[in-house]
């Protein structure tokens, strides 16, 4: 029987969410090692020379502690930071997951809505109680789309750093510039600067590796070609895309993960581009989960590289749309190469 995403309403418990804070499966076994900085790209050798060092100084400071009169500690030495910014495509993430393989445990490794979603869960003092003994948390495209989660971060940061954590992070927009475009940025400009001088920025140039040599987005099939694949694939989930995004607004995104989990091939009927801003932020965070599980997809209806308007990749959210359109359609080539073809 044809899964349908519509009927399924996880229940995630708070704190699953921690323990779910690792990379995703698709980067287990990635190091700093496998990382192959582009000959044409001098940025992406620095990049990792650059990890490697702050791996090897976090280790540091999480194993040390400034020591007083008679040798002893006098508390945790201060963390320190890492930003990685860049395109899309670039190898960033790989860098951080390979950040994440070489620090001792405990460690997290989030993206930063499922950070923002943590604190939403367990509270904010629960959240820094759970996190002050980490050696490292590695937070994946750090975007700030509003001026609560400007405050709620900054000061989450502030204060695990203080306690020690060091901080390593991913982004498309460089520390100082976080939340142009979004909102009255020079209100919470105190804010913003307390963030950059958290981070030492470091820039990864190159063209999105997603992109590369690779024909243009698949054509959609036909509704009667998409039933029949999604019957025929086992595992498989069936969605009109109106419903879909109307599921997608009753279920907190911290349930997205579990929404998927298990599917092996994603088919959404008639698709369209997002109705409105709300629709298309839900949107990012599906492909985002479904990116992270390595989860085909498929679809019906207009081409997945038109979901998002000229006006939405005109707003303060471009770059999270052009992140989500990347995914997509890498999505959607992987699904050409590995659903079985109906006869």
């Amino acid at each position: 029987m044809t899964l349908h995403l519509c009927d399924r309403n996880p229940i995630v418990a708070p704190e699953a969410l921690v323990a779910e804070m690792v990379p995703p499966s698709t980067f287990d076994d990635v190091s700093f090692d496998s990382y192959l900085p582009s000959p044409d790209e001098p940025s992406q050798a620095a990049a990792l020379a650059s990890a490697r060092d702050f791996a090897e100084r976090a280790r540091a400071v999480r194993g040390g502690g400034k020591r007083g009169l008679f040798g002893r500690r006098s508390g945790p030495a201060h963390g320190i930071g890492l930003y990685l910014d860049g395109g899309f495509g670039v190898g960033k993430t790989h860098l951080l997951a390979s950040i994440y393989h070489a620090m001792p445990g405990p460690k997290a490794f989030a993206t930063f809505v499922e950070l923002t979603q943590l604190v939403g869960a367990l509270g904010f003092i629960n959240t820094v109680e759970r996190l002050a003994e980490h050696s490292v948390i590695c937070i994946d495209e750090f975007e700030l789309d509003d001026p609560g989660d400007t405050m709620l971060v900054s000061r989450l940061l502030t204060e695990l750093s203080a306690k020690g954590v060091s901080i390593a992070t991913t982004s498309n927009t460089l520390p100082g510039q976080l939340g142009e475009g979004r909102f009255a940025a020079q209100d919470f400009l105190r804010e913003i600067r307390k963030l950059s001088a958290i981070f030492q920025p470091v820039r990864v140039d190159g063209p999105d590796y997603r992109h590369r040599d690779l024909p243009p987005a698949p054509e959609p099939r036909t509704d009667a070609v998409l039933a029949d694949l999604a019957n025929s694939t086992p595992g498989a989930s069936l969605d009109d895309f109106t419903a879909l995004c109307e599921h997608l607004g009753t279920l907190h995104p911290s349930k997205y993960k579990d929404l998927v989990d298990g599917v092996s091939l994603v088919c959404v009927s008639e698709v369209s581009p997002a109705m409105d801003q709300s629709v298309a932020l839900r949107l990012v965070v599906l492909a985002d989960r479904l990116y992270d599980a390595g989860i085909p997809l498929t679809t019906s209806g207009c081409k997945l590289d038109e979901i998002f308007t000229e006006e939405m990749l005109a707003g303060g959210y471009r770059k999270k749309y052009l992140r989500a359109t990347s995914r997509l359609l890498a999505l959607s080539r992987f699904a050409e190469t590995t659903a079985a073809q109906p006869g």
